[in-house]
């Protein structure tokens, strides 16, 4: 992986399918830089996968905010409250040695594969809340296509998963958007294109938190690890635009099946490796 063409390559990937499903692609590149670089340390592998996830949050965010699919409200209250988590992830990941993280992701991802797959096919049953109780929001929006979305959901849960997206993002380099889509998806019951949209927004302002955070450590600046920043996120950025635009295309199980599916055998590989 150190050729700028294989790197633009990944990347262009990366973005795509990871803003498809509302992630930032972290949990697709953690494993590459895990199996390709043994050599480096989780802490440094997460500080790469966090700063492309970042850079394909923001293209990615930028193309669902014109489709009118981003829930703007809900987003900046959860995007608030996985700064904190965010900050102090990073900071944890200097002390996890990389066995212990290989065993952690892989366990993570065979279990939300596991529970997407039982979970997808069951029907979603409506939310009943008081809207005049401030734990509980309605919200209403329609897309740049026309299609209308309504919805309620409980504010008060939505933060708590937050609190736990955050630390958890920096903490394993795979942004959240995997943790979150479900969450809102599945907890919130969120509309699955307005919750892959607003798990963007969200994470592109958690993941730039945490890049700041690594910045401010020095983690970028050897030479070797920002030449592989550039080329991944020259690819990224176009292809985030690809993911958002091939999102319109699909239909909401395909997508939930999608990240199931990938989830499983990327946690398999890992604990194999």
């Amino acid at each position: 992986m150190h050729s700028t063409v294989i790197l633009i390559i990944v990347g262009f990937l990366i973005g795509m399918f990871g803003t498809l499903i509302g992630a930032g692609g972290g949990f697709i590149l953690v494993p590459i830089l895990l199996l390709s670089y043994p050599e480096l340390s989780p802490e440094t592998i997460t500080a790469i996968s966090i700063v492309i996830v970042a850079a394909n949050a923001i293209s990615g965010s930028v193309a669902y905010a014109r489709s009118g699919r981003i829930d703007f409200k809900a987003g900046l209250i959860f995007a608030a409250f996985t700064i904190p988590g965010s900050i102090l992830g990073v900071l944890t990941t200097q002390y996890i040695p990389r066995t212990l993280f290989n065993i952690l992701f892989g366990i993570l991802l065979i279990a939300l594969s596991v529970y997407l797959l039982v979970q997808r096919n069951k029907p979603v049953e409506p939310v009943i809340g008081d809207e005049n109780q401030k734990r509980w929001k309605h919200h209403s929006l329609q897309d740049a296509s026309g299609n209308s979305y309504s919805y309620t959901y409980n504010q008060t849960r939505g933060i708590l998963i937050s609190v736990v997206v955050g630390y958890l993002s920096p903490v394993l380099g795979i942004g959240g958007g995997i943790i979150h889509v479900p969450a809102l998806v599945q907890w919130l019951q969120f509309p699955v294109f307005v919750a892959t949209a607003t798990s963007h927004f969200i994470l592109a302002v958690m993941a730039s938190v945490s890049v700041i955070v690594h910045a401010l450590k020095g983690t970028y600046n050897d030479p070797k690890i920002l030449h592989m920043v550039i080329g991944l996120i020259i690819g990224v950025v176009p292809g985030a635009q690809v993911g958002a635009w091939l999102s319109h295309k699909l239909k909401s199980n395909t997508i939930i099946r999608v990240l199931a599916v990938c989830l499983g055998l990327v946690g398999i590989r890992i604990l194999l490796s």
